[in-house]
């Protein structure tokens, strides 16, 4: 049986959950993966509130298997400032004193783990936020300590809340991405190796935050086979010939035709999707393919349709026997 197709509903938050079911049933899809603060109050600890959840996707005939943080997630590690303030909720706000402002986020992901219990799925996707990555390509030089720091600080702050997910036998799975402790394989080893391996950390994969990098996004899935703990169906496109705004984005905004690379709807960028499910076959991942869809120039209905779609074409299971197994004599 081939793998489910969810829809991450972050990209919907406009809407209300029912209306997203609705939608997301009508698109063809197995199920949703919620996307917190839109969908999901991890304040409430009634256990009605959550049931109430489950009912609603279960009347469409949808199933859940993941909720995502990557708002509250991303502001656990980083540099806090003006722009923190108009994606975390006022609670977490408050006073916007950085170090509250992190402390609050930090309770915040362990409430989403008890959430995530009380709504029967095992996996919180989410960001971590990052104390280095304005760092990433700085003049003057930056020393190694400092960056060693850095995945220090990581672990202190996320150490404590991985030991809490592992209580309710939930897993927390960082999405590599840019503005993140890790963004590619060589940051993924160290942020693992940061927190001593912890059994409770492993990955979201997206190919296409690694794809415009030039990382081996097929690699990836092989390094980390035993640390896949969600996957993302995202498409993106990169140019061919040199464009006014390079890999850094020139300040200009996604969907510019200047940018050397935009997120485009599955099948119409540059991932290799084929490669994927082979590895994904290999590594004998069996979760969800969640799409997260997002392109600048679509209309985001046909998008998500067409996505679906497509994930459905291309998945495919592994085989139960060697084809040349029947050339053998008995």
């Amino acid at each position: 049986m081939a793998r489910l197709v969810t829809l991450y509903s972050l990209q919907w938050g406009d809407l209300s959950l029912e209306t997203i079911c609705e939608k997301a049933k009508a698109f063809g899809y197995d199920g949703l993966e919620l996307g917190l603060p839109n969908h999901v109050d991890v304040r409430r600890t009634d256990e009605a509130y959550y049931r109430g959840i489950r009912d609603v996707l279960a009347s469409y005939g949808l199933c859940l298997r993941t909720i995502s943080t990557h708002l509250i997630g991303q502001a656990v590690c980083d540099t806090i400032d003006f722009r923190h303030q108009s994606i975390l909720p006022d609670y977490i706000w408050g006073d916007g004193r950085p170090e509250g402002v992190r402390e609050r986020a930090a309770e915040e992901l362990i409430r989403t783990a008890h959430a995530a219990k009380a709504l029967g799925v095992d996996t919180v996707v989410g960001f971590t936020g990052s104390s280095i990555w304005q760092y990433l390509y700085s003049f003057p030089p930056v020393p190694e300590s400092l960056i060693e720091e850095g995945y220090r600080d990581f672990a202190r702050r996320f150490i404590p809340i991985l030991d809490e997910y592992e209580k309710l036998g939930v897993r927390f799975a960082l999405e590599v991405h840019p503005t993140e402790i890790a963004f590619d394989t060589v940051t993924a080893l160290r942020a693992l190796e940061a927190v001593g391996g912890h059994r409770a950390f492993g990955f979201n994969y997206d190919p296409s935050h690694m794809g415009y990098q030039g990382v081996d996004y097929v690699d990836f899935i092989y390094r980390f086979a035993d640390r896949i703990f969600h996957v993302h169906m995202k498409d993106v496109y990169w140019s061919d010939t040199p464009k006014p705004a390079g890999v850094f984005g020139g300040y200009v905004p996604f969907g510019d035709p200047r940018r050397y690379w935009n997120f485009r709807s599955l099948g119409r960028g540059k991932i290799c999707f084929e490669e994927i499910i082979r590895a994904l076959n290999a590594v004998g991942y069996q979760g969800p393919l969640s799409i997260e869809w997002e392109d600048s120039a679509m209309n985001r209905e046909h998008g998500a349709r067409e996505s679906c779609e497509y994930t459905r074409r291309i998945d495919f299971q592994p085989s139960d026997h060697a084809f040349d197994a029947v050339f053998e004599k008995k």
